[in-house]
């Protein structure tokens, strides 16, 4: 079943199925903390995992594995979700499906990987309460429920201790499979029958770890063993009608590196696949998230027929596409790469579609597999970080992601629960992509931009990828807009920040870097060609260094001869919130300066992230280091261009006034996901034209978005 798989993957933008016509658009997202209680301590991590809906699709729930409990969504409307509250848990909650108006929810109870334990707790919702439990001998880890509601299925995977043994397989005691009937949509614990998989792997047979189950219409329950890398159909009766190998995929054109650079030449030959998740499509076939493990993981998904036949292997082209649109995590190059782990199916007005997650890049495909050898990948949709469940809802025209990684002792983005709508509109995202660029151009973290002509803006990026600086061309005239060249930055030996980027008239460059004297990184101009080869380097001055802070240089700009650079945050010698706005005189090489007042800030701290030169006036973009509900600044300023009179560092510097353009909050907010924190790219074309983005981190600790737009002219 291997083959040799090196797939560029572009996006259908037009089909001729009825899925073509319409696109997916986020309108919602739910931040977790939102489902605790009055006077509970939000401040603790919570998760959103599992996810699953009601049968009127009105109410959504899902698994807080860090508060043992089952959050609870109202969607009546689900442009504005609200908290209905957690229903307290006694144990880890692993998985939930619904039946009506009750949950099912399988319960981890155990004291250690050798003595496990769990039951299955069922909940009325509308009573938001336990009403039973039943025993099930072990750790619970996925379960589902039969389409027709005649049968439950639990895998107990009984995991292993990863720093036991190497974290190898072999660790008793073994995995098996729970079922039972489900007579009016209620359990009777003494009909639940156990399953045995001993005996079927040819990978650690004596200890099966079943992941992940589903139950087609025939009531056959599919299994993934993902560390044996098996899979097996159990009919209604509990008796295995068919398992097999899930086999490997020979990967090419694929980034093995963790090292700071986006390469795509690559291979692994026989990689496992090691499926994670599992959704029958039809039937006959279903489809399995490829994330591995122990052994693999294969970076993409496979349609299969129930007899092992593989119809469909993604092979790279599922990270590649994430590639384009800025979702690959270059840290996890050297492992499992987007590692995708969750999938979903539905059919929407006819047309059979596959979701794919990827955990690591933070993103979704939605394929149309009306023909099962050949998908078609219709869109990429942002997702929230770590997408762990989904619930497709067609009957309403959504799909919901339920996203577990909460970055709160961090300072970061929290668990969200997002909502998408299947709508008449044109898909909102991705904003910027790579697409139709060869060969394969990786991205991501976009810092300083500057427009040139007919629509093309220039960006740099920034130290996310320090061992490949870059410029990357922006034509801004297609929708999305495209990323068509990447100039590598060469003849240096200097560690590298980008931060900012201007035009030095010639064809060339003038960068901004920001440096960081404590990781060997200085604080300096690049002056470069259009080809991206360094022609000059201009450190900061003695004086500056000398008080210097990690928050530097964050924009760059230029008048005539001269150029102007931003700094983030106040230096040593700068009072209280205020920046200075460097000059250097090109033809002089003398140094000058102002202070810009930048907002006060009650939490975090604010400061500059770029600067752009326009019409006389100076532009420059304050935030704040808030994320969510906690954003306070993200701000477009305007500084009169009369007052950019700079005077020498080390006397006293004028300073400079401030005249708000816009709140860039309501810009976020429209989006529909959480609001971000990094606002850092700002380009005006000469007609007053302006766009934005954000940096995403290089998907580290991110939800790998690049908001990139334009708000109109000036």
């Amino acid at each position: 079943m291997n083959r040799l798989l090196c797939l560029t993957s572009a996006l259908a933008l037009t089909a001729g199925s009825a899925s073509a016509e319409m696109a997916f658009n986020r309108i919602a997202s739910f931040a977790t903390p939102l489902n605790m209680a009055p006077g509970q301590d939000r401040t603790r991590e919570t998760s959103a995992e599992i996810i699953a809906a009601t049968a009127d699709g009105m109410t959504l729930v899902y698994t807080d594995s860090p508060l043992q409990a089952l959050g609870r969504i109202d969607i009546r409307d689900p442009a504005n979700p609200q908290p209905l509250g957690n229903i307290a848990l006694e144990g880890e909650p692993t998985s939930v499906a619904v039946l009506g108006q009750t949950a099912f929810v399988g319960v981890n109870t155990s004291d250690s990987y050798t003595a496990p334990s769990g039951h299955l707790a069922v909940i009325d919702l509308a009573l938001g309460q336990v009403t039973a439990r039943c025993d099930l001998g072990g750790q619970p880890d996925s379960l589902a429920i039969a389409p027709d509601g005649s049968q439950i299925a639990v895998a107990i995977e009984n995991e292993r201790d990863e720093d036991n043994g190497d974290g190898r397989t072999g660790q008793l005691p073994a995995g098996f499979l729970v079922m039972g009937p489900l007579p009016g949509g209620t359990l009777d614990c003494g009909a639940l029958m156990q399953v045995p998989l001993t005996g079927l792997a040819s990978v650690s047979p004596e200890d099966p770890e079943p992941e992940f189950v589903d139950i087609n219409a025939l009531g056959e329950v599919v299994v993934t063993l993902q560390e044996n890398n098996h899979i097996v159909v159990v009919g209604p009766d509990g008796q295995v009608r068919s398992h097999f190998p899930a086999g490997s995929v020979d990967l090419a054109g694929i980034d093995a590196r963790d090292d700071g650079a986006l390469v795509f030449d690559d291979a692994q030959p026989g990689r496992l696949r090691e499926p994670d998740a599992v959704k029958w499509i039809d039937d006959d076939h279903f489809a399995t998230a490829n994330e591995g493990d122990m052994d693999g993981g294969s970076r993409g998904w496979t349609i299969f027929a129930k007899d092992g036949t593989v119809i469909h292997e993604s092979g790279a082209s599922f990270e590649r596409a994430l590639v384009q649109v800025g979702h690959y995590p270059d840290k996890r190059s050297d492992a499992k790469g987007v590692e995708p782990e969750s999938i979903e199916t539905g059919r929407f007005d006819g047309t059979p579609l596959v979701f794919v997650g990827s955990e690591r890049g933070s993103a979704i495909g939605v394929y149309d597999v009306s023909d099962l050898s050949n998908p078609v990948l219709m869109q990429i949709l942002p997702s929230g970080i770590g997408p762990e469940g989904f619930v497709a809802l067609p009957e309403r025209n959504l799909l919901v992601s339920a996203n577990e990684t909460d970055l709160i002792e961090d300072g970061g983005a929290r668990a969200h629960v997002m909502i998408f709508e299947r709508q008449n509109d044109p898909a909102a995202y991705p904003m910027l992509t790579s697409q139709g660029a060869e060969p394969l151009i990786g991205w991501g973290a976009i810092s300083g931009m500057v427009a040139d002509k007919d629509g093309i803006v220039w960006a740099v990026t920034d130290s996310v990828y320090s061992a490949q600086p870059s410029i990357l061309r922006i034509d801004t005239t297609q929708t999305p807009a495209r990323i068509t060249q990447a100039l590598r930055i060469h003849g240096t030996d200097a560690g590298l920040d980008l931060e900012g980027i201007t035009l030095d008239g010639q064809g060339g460059f003038w960068l901004a870097s920001e440096g960081r004297s404590d990781r060997d990184i200085p604080h300096a101009l690049y002056h470069v060609d259009a080809a991206g080869a360094v022609l000059e380097q201009i450190p900061l001055p003695d004086a500056l260094i000398a008080v210097e802070t990690r928050f530097g240089l964050e924009g760059i700009t230029r008048v005539g001869d001269r150029l102007w650079m931003a700094v983030q945050r106040e230096w040593g010698d700068d009072p209280a919130d205020h920046v200075k706005l460097l000059s250097l005189d090109l033809s002089s090489r003398t140094w000058g300066g102002v202070l810009y007042p930048k907002a006060q800030s009650d939490a975090g701290w604010t400061g500059l992230s770029e600067i752009t030169a326009h019409a006389g006036d100076f532009y420059v973009i304050e935030r704040d280091n808030l994320i969510g509900d906690a954003a306070v600044t993200k701000t477009l300023y305007r500084i009169p261009g009369d007052q950019m009179q700079p005077a020498p560092l080390g006397a006293p510097l004028p300073v400079v006034s401030k005249q708000q353009v816009r709140d860039l909050i309501p810009d976020l907010r429209r989006f529909g996901g959480y609001v971000v924190d990094k606002i850092e790219g700002l380009a005006i074309f000469e007609d007053g034209t302006t766009w934005i983005s954000t940096d995403n981190d290089g998907v580290d600790d991110s939800s790998g978005e690049t908001l990139f737009w334009s708000i109109g002219r000036l």
